[in-house]
């Protein structure tokens, strides 16, 4: 799959999971309902135990109905061994200069851990294709709203605090798309094996963000 087919993907439509699971069959199980509920692009973060193998695990089961990335990268060694194990796109927490330019090189999209005006514009400047404004629940739509003012170019994706009540919010203050941790893939879900609610979780994202995109 291409860098733009991959792009295309996340923003259509426009939600991405992020799973910090305790083994590979809890993401493989959680990956399957999010699949029923429309959300097909995860982003397995390394902080889930053998996260690689993780990582390599979903693709092949999935193959291309699951659009795979992998999170919480602080450098560029972590992010090669992730694209070899199948990611197809890389987050950052922060900004990571040196992760950016490795994505760039390899041509696979990077989304850049930003919290203020300047790094996100320092991020863009640098290669990044979406700038991940983390964490986005203290500072709420109307920040991103006032960033985009002077730096309408940014494709902002907001990660941290947003939920479903929330989303439609993030996407009309201008951004791109949204991801969702524990507000969608929470813990009771992985522990309790809820499959049904986690699909109806999803799907709720889902209408949420393509509502707004309406008006």
């Amino acid at each position: 799959m291409t860098k733009a087919q991959i792009i295309s993907g996340l923003l259509t439509p426009g939600v991405v999971a992020i799973i910090r699971a305790d083994n590979s069959e809890q993401l493989i199980h959680a990956s399957q309902a999010l699949i029923n509920g429309g959300v097909s692009g995860i982003e397995i973060t390394m902080t889930t135990p053998n996260a690689l193998q993780v990582i390599a695990d979903v693709r092949r089961t999935f193959g291309d109905k699951v659009l795979a990335g992998v999170g919480s990268v602080l450098d560029a060694k972590t992010a090669q061994a992730a694209i070899e194990a199948g990611a197809e796109y890389v987050i950052t927490p922060v900004l990571k200069p040196e992760v950016i330019a490795f994505c760039n090189r390899v041509d696979k999209p990077i989304f850049s851990g930003s919290y203020t005006p300047t790094e996100a514009q320092t991020a863009y400047e640098l290669g990044a294709d979406f700038i991940k404004i983390f964490p986005a629940d203290g500072l709420g739509p109307k920040y991103i709203q006032a960033i985009r003012g002077p730096l309408p170019h940014l494709n902002i994706v907001p990660t941290g605090g947003v939920d479903v009540h929330t989303a439609g919010d993030f996407i009309k203050a201008g951004c791109v798309a949204v991801a969702a941790g524990s507000s969608l893939v929470s813990k009771d879900i992985l522990k309790n094996q809820d499959w049904a609610k986690l699909t109806d979780l999803a799907a709720q994202f889902i209408a949420a963000v393509a509502k707004a995109r309406e008006k």
